[in-house]
């Protein structure tokens, strides 16, 4: 019975973080948004801003998304390296849009799995995709090799800067 009653509690313990982290992605992706426009804006303020563009594609539904943008948020090193370097839109995918011309534009980055990421420069044209299977670790993602990524795809590192 000992068993029975713990495996229950192991099975609800489980559900419930998985809820927990399902909610806490819900509202990271708008369906609604309109991604080019949404895109266009984001090009205009990293021109401002000299910064590069940093997409994260996905959608409500992935929990690696959730669990990506958990592990960003929640640390200081990798918020302030995301901030000072990158204007970030999270781009919906779903169903419903996968054949919009947005994609091609891309590179079809959906290929890669979710979440991909792309970074656009200043200018809008696209310098990378990382496909972010390569930035897990066990059943979330390794701020160090986060890290790593952001720093290689910064504006400085780009441009050649951050090897003098």
């Amino acid at each position: 019975m000992k068993k029975w009653i713990i495996a229950a509690l192991l099975f609800l313990g489980g559900s419930s973080l998985y809820a927990q982290e399902s909610k806490a992605g819900a509202g990271l992706y708008n369906p609604a948004a309109n991604a080019n426009a949404d895109i266009r804006l984001a090009v205009k303020q990293a021109q401002q801003q000299h910064k590069n563009v940093l997409l994260m594609v996905g959608g409500n539904w992935c929990i690696w998304c959730t669990r990506f943008n958990q592990t960003v948020t929640g640390n200081d090193t990798l918020s302030k390296l995301m901030k000072d370097n990158y204007v970030l839109v999270h781009v919906n995918y779903e169903k419903k849009n996968a054949e919009d011309k947005l994609w091609g534009k891309l590179g079809y980055p959906q290929r890669f799995g979710f979440p991909v990421f792309v970074i656009l420069d200043e200018k809008g044209n696209r310098i990378h995709t990382q496909n972010s299977g390569y930035l897990e670790e066990g059943k979330g993602h390794s701020p160090a090799k986060i890290a790593e990524f952001l720093q290689q795809w910064s504006p400085a590192a780009v441009a050649g800067q951050t090897l003098k």
